[in-house]
Formats: C-alpha cells, structure tokens, sequence
C-alpha cells in the first residue's frame, strides 16, 4: 500500500470565484518514486511542492503527493486514484519515464491534463493531455553531439537502462549520428536495480570507441561510469540530463571527475552570463532550495517539478474564467489554457506551447556541465 506522503493545502477562501460562486481550491496529484530504485530523483521532485506558493492563478491549490516507489504499475495505481478518489484537476509526475507513460495514458483515458516531470514521447490523444516538462532528450543530447563533433570523436560505445529511457537516449544520439560525425558501435544495456556491469563494460571496452555515452539517470548511471573506469577506460564519458545531481557524484566518487553532461541551467545560474533569460529565476530557486535542504543540494529535477506549477499558474487564470475547479469542464480549459502558455520563463527555459509543442522549450534550455572538484560546473 502506497502511503499518502503530503498533502500541502491552502485554505478555503470565501471570497466570490468562478461566475460569482464560492471560490473552490484547485487540486493537483501527484504520483512521484520517492522510494526504489529512482529515489535519488524522486526526494527533489517532492522537496520542490514545500517552496512553491499556495495558491494557482490566484485560486487556493492543494497538492495530494503519493510515493509509486519508482514502480511504473503503482504509478498508474496512483494516478487513478488521485483522479477518482482525491478528485485531481490535474496530474503532475513521475519521475521515471516507465512511471510517467502509465500516468499519462490513465490521465488521457479520464480526459484530465497532466504535466509530465520526465522527458517521455508521447504521441497521440495521450500527448493531446499532456504536457511534458523537461527537454526533449533529441534537444539535449543534440548538445552532447555537438561536443562528440568537436572533440573528432568517430565511434561511440552506448551502454544505457533497459527500458524506455535507455531506449529514448539511445535513439536520440543516435539520430545526431550522421550530422555529428560518429558512428555508434555498441548497445549494451543494464536494469536499473542492477549491482554490476563488468559483463556489458567489457563487451563494450572490447570495441576500444572513441567516447562512451550513458543512458542511465541519477545514481544509477554512475554504476557503468566507474565501472569504466576502474577496467582503465581512459577516454571520455557523456551522461544525459537524467544524470546530474549531487548524489551521482555522492556515489561516484573520484571516478566521475570529468563526467561530461547536458542539463538545464538552473544547475549553475552562477555561471551563466547575466544576458541568460532563465537567470534570475534559477538563481532565486537555487537559493531558496539549499537555505531549505542544504548547500549543494541543487538539481535539475526539483526544477522540473518547479516548472510544471509556473505553467499550471499561467495557464489557470484563463480556465478559471471559464469553468470552476472540480468539474470537466474546467480539467477542458485548463487543457486548453497549457496550449496556448506563451514566454512562460522556467528555471530551465523559456515555455512557448502550442497546439503542434507540448514542451516549447529551445536551445536557451540547455548548458553542458563537467564534475570538477566534486561538483558540476558549466563546461567551458
């Protein structure tokens, strides 16, 4: 049984809402892997609900967050519960894509928005609901390819998670291919709860490539990372967006100094130049995340869950014209009200939605970062 983990509510206002009616709170649920295998994710995502504010739109909001203990069954367990039993306007979550596929079809099915805190493809009436967060993994890994190209790399050794993130990294690499010059040699693989990789490591080390590019995310991707390099893999090795936090390094040790990989800036709003659209709002949630959580504690996926309530807050005054929280109608024009969000400026990256872009996000979302002295820093 998955437990209710928080619940963070603003009180009932008696102030006129919708039409003149009562003013109704607007509930959101979400579904993060909080325990298992993606915990190393899930604590950030969910740290983010204590900073965000008590209200969307103007109109008081409730946060009923469950843990799916990174399991891609509970997820779907879990978002049809929050739909019929905690009444949800919207669905937020997961924090693996496996996870957030299921919630996404379960949302699609009870014709309610969701916004997707991973970078899933989805395609159809399931990404006619919803709403995908973070960079798309063909934008970011599209940066890992431009320094493959640079450095004259020619072949690549892929070694990535079994299931659908393993595949979308592999594929969005691999669509770089041609443009960026290199040939991608191997396609090992590993599940996320695995303790070793020697067998796919050495299979990989044996076709001696010119780089290495993990599929994995958060901690476990430093599992095939030091595995590397304790067999004596010398050359260089580029992780996705899904990989950078402080516990990666935690976990790596020594032998991820010099991991190369792609995230949003709001890892390093330090470094950027000042004339960086996203500046001043990664800086000022960096802030506010480690005076609560601790110095160092900054990460994309916070971010991410961050992100997904700016949009809801922009999208919701226009829904709320139209229909009152609580009922279809109004899950319709919020649906309808996240299409049209237009210079919506994230931690990550500047939002512009449209029928055709469920993301909306540019290069301006994108920065490559190096561990350097036990921490990422923008790559120069």
């Amino acid at each position: 049984m998955k437990a209710r983990l928080a619940v963070f509510a603003a009180a009932f206002s008696a102030a006129a809402g919708v039409a003149g009616s009562a003013q109704a709170e607007i509930i959101v649920g979400v579904s993060l892997g909080i325990t298992g295998p993606g915990a190393s994710l899930g604590v950030h995502y969910r740290n983010a609900y204590q900073l965000m504010p008590k209200t969307l739109g103007g109109e008081p909001v409730r946060y009923v967050i469950l843990d799916d203990a990174s399991d891609p069954t509970n997820a779907a367990k879990n978002a049809r519960k929050l739909i019929t039993e905690d009444k949800a306007d919207v669905l937020m979550g997961s924090n693996g894509v496996p996870s957030a596929v299921q919630m996404a079809q379960a949302a699609a099915e009870a014709k309610i928005p969701m916004v997707v805190l991973t970078p899933a493809n989805l395609t159809g009436n399931v990404l006619h609901w919803s709403f995908v967060v973070p960079q798309t993994t063909e934008l970011m890994m599209g940066a890992i390819a431009q320094k493959l190209k640079a450095s004259g790399v020619k072949t690549v050794g892929y070694i990535g998670y079994t299931d659908t993130w393993g595949d979308i990294v592999y594929k969005a690499i691999q669509s770089h291919a041609a443009e960026g010059g290199f040939k991608i040699v191997t396609d090992e693989r590993y599940a996320r709860s695995d303790t070793s990789v020697t067998g796919q490591v050495l299979r990989l080390m044996s076709t001696n490539p010119d780089a290495i590019v993990v599929g994995g995310s958060g901690t476990g991707a430093a599992l095939p990372h030091v595995t590397l390099v304790e067999r004596g893999y010398k050359k260089s090795i580029y992780h996705n967006h899904g990989t950078v936090n402080a516990e990666f390094i935690k976990v790596g040790g020594k032998a991820v100094t010099g991991a190369v990989a792609v995230t949003g800036p709001l890892v390093v709003p330090e470094e950027l130049p000042d004339s960086h659209p996203t500046k001043k709002v990664s800086l000022d949630f960096t802030k506010r995340y480690e005076a609560a959580f601790g110095a160092g504690t900054r990460n994309a996926f916070a971010g991410y869950a961050y992100d997904g309530m700016l949009l809801l807050d922009a999208a919701a005054p226009a829904a709320l014209k139209k229909a009152k929280p609580g009922t279809p109608a109004f899950r319709e024009a919020l649906r309808a009200s996240l299409e049209g969000v237009k210079n919506v400026v994230g931690t990550h990256g500047v939002y512009n939605m449209n029928a055709q872009t469920h993301n909306g996000l540019d290069e301006r979302a994108r920065v490559v970062v190096q561990v350097e002295n036990g921490a990422w820093h923008l790559m120069k």
